[in-house]
């Protein structure tokens, strides 16, 4: 295929994508009469014979060829074809790679894809906040279902900042309050119970925090909210339900939020549980 006159041809290689170089090259071809130009992306390039007929096709064109490939050998064969059909060629990520490897004092690791890698870990992660915020506090019980953790236990137990702190872990978490007078539920009761972890508070330390949050709200401590009896039935309900669920049960008293989270995380990564 044959370029339209005057329309420079730039050949992206990668052994990757290729987004990368040709972010790079669109940006720089719009310093030159408004970026018109044809690129041609090859991505996933692992092997010679692919090098040699890109490099082959940008001289017949008289292109040049950007690439952003890591893997030593395919870089060596690429630079030895272009001198030898006197193609120009750009390395994109070269020079950032040796600025970087005296930056670390050692060797780039030289393998494909960890852009992509990188990206996929990202968009686990929004996602992960995404289904935290969307199942917080039990506004759709079909989310316990999707969850990888669900946690279960009485207002002021740190449920929705656990969920937070769980989701930047790539964990998808719904949180489900328990009250006396709200019947749990019936998906809590068939999901698995390693898959789900009830919390638990000292009494004297739950009523102190509730009083603080009536206070911030600007009502009385004397609300039924940090009564000492409510909380004591709140917390015996809660309890008869996480052992109908049958799920580990961790006690946050005088616990860091990052100190409960990754008990839960040790918890999943050996696959057991804790009571």
């Amino acid at each position: 295929m044959s370029k339209p006159a005057n329309q420079p041809v730039v050949f992206i290689l990668s052994d990757s994508v290729g987004e990368t170089a040709e972010f790079v090259v669109r940006a720089a071809s719009s310093q030159f009469n408004g970026g018109n130009m044809d690129i041609r992306r090859i991505p996933y390039v692992d092997d010679k014979k692919t090098i040699t007929e890109t490099v082959m096709a940008a001289s017949e064109v008289k292109g040049i060829i950007a690439f952003t490939m890591v893997v030593t050998k395919l870089q060596e064969h690429l630079l030895a074809e272009a001198k030898r059909f006197s193609v120009p060629v750009v390395d994109i990520m070269g020079p950032m790679l040796d600025g970087l490897s005296n930056l670390y004092e050692h060797q780039p690791k030289r393998e494909p894809g960890l852009v992509r890698k990188l990206d996929d870990d990202y968009f686990r992660k929004v996602e992960a906040i995404e289904f935290a915020v969307k199942y917080d506090d039990g506004r759709d019980p079909r989310g316990i279902l999707r969850a990888d953790v669900v946690l279960v236990g009485v207002s002021r137990t740190s449920k929705t900042p656990l969920s937070m702190y769980l989701a930047h872990k790539r964990l998808k978490v719904a949180n489900v309050p328990l009250v006396p007078e709200v019947e749990p539920p019936e998906e809590l009761f068939q999901i698995n119970a390693e898959k789900c972890v009830g919390l638990t508070i000292d009494p004297d330390q739950l009523n102190g925090i509730r009083r603080e949050r009536l206070k911030s709200l600007g009502l009385t401590s004397q609300a039924n909210y940090a009564n000492m009896e409510r909380i004591l039935l709140e917390l015996e309900y809660s309890e008869k339900v996480m052992k109908r669920v049958g799920c580990p049960i961790l006690d946050v008293s005088n616990k860091a939020v990052e100190e409960t989270a990754n008990l839960i995380l040790d918890m999943f990564r050996k696959g057991g549980s804790t009571s």
